[in-house]
């Protein structure tokens, strides 16, 4: 359990990182979109590698499919809901981009959870059985979330949000996304199809994220180099599996 916490912990962090960074600094929008490409990347190949792999290992087709486009329809209904609160300004890096939604900020909020708790189940996920926890998974997740709390913060600063309410807010992105972490260890007694399904789900619910906000936001900023970058995560999250 420890364990959990600590990698979930550690991989979370990245979304405060990239508050403080942005609280602090004014960062190239160009430069994020890179970093939200190799981000992207990364989490591609490691839910290929990790957790479809893994799962499929451990039962058949029928299972990862389940799971798999469960996972996929799930996160994408909820994000129609959060989108229409204003969430989608989770990944946008555009400080002079006009809000007029006062739940926007809360939209935003509660769509930077949905995004890092399937990521952090996939850790706990990977501890099961006693195993050390993967670095190409750890690594990922938090490349992908640093560019998060990044575009993030922008989004809270446009709707007003204090510095101090931001902080706050990403501790509580930390915090549940440890315990998010910890679920994913629960699992260890549960048969090899249900482990299958929920690692299968936690994959097609981060593959859904990764279309909806992460690839069309780093487009919109970095241009078509950004498709490059994303190769190189792949490569870095297949590097980082065979070590």
């Amino acid at each position: 359990m420890w364990n959990a916490i600590l990698w979930g912990t550690i991989a979370a962090s990245a979304t405060m990182a990239g508050a403080i960074i942005v609280l602090k600094f004014s960062i190239p929008k160009r430069l994020i979109a890179f970093i939200m490409a190799l981000g992207t990347g990364a989490l591609i190949g490691a839910t290929t590698y990790e957790l479809l792999g893994e799962a499929l290992e451990l039962s058949g087709f029928k299972e990862l499919a389940i799971g798999f486009l469960g996972g996929a329809l799930v996160f994408t209904i909820l994000d129609i809901i959060v989108t229409n609160k204003g969430g989608h300004q989770r990944k946008e890096s555009d400080r002079q981009h006009d809000t007029s939604s006062s739940s926007a900020g809360l939209g935003i909020f509660i769509g930077t959870i949905m995004d890092t708790l399937p990521e952090s189940a996939m850790i706990g996920m990977s501890l099961i059985g006693g195993e050390s926890v993967s670095l190409a998974l750890v690594i990922s997740i938090f490349i992908s979330n640093l560019p998060e709390g990044i575009s993030s913060t922008v989004g809270l600063q446009k709707n007003g949000y204090s510095k101090k309410k931001i902080i706050f807010l990403w501790l509580l992105v930390v915090f549940f996304s440890a315990l998010s972490s910890v679920g994913g260890t629960f699992l260890e007694a549960a048969p090899d199809s249900i482990k299958a399904i929920m690692s299968a789900f936690a994959g097609g619910a981060i593959i859904s994220m990764i279309a909806s906000t992460m690839m069309p936001e780093a487009f919109k900023k970095g241009g078509p180099s950004v498709g490059f970058i994303t190769s190189i995560g792949v490569f870095i999250s297949l590097w980082l599996h065979h070590l």
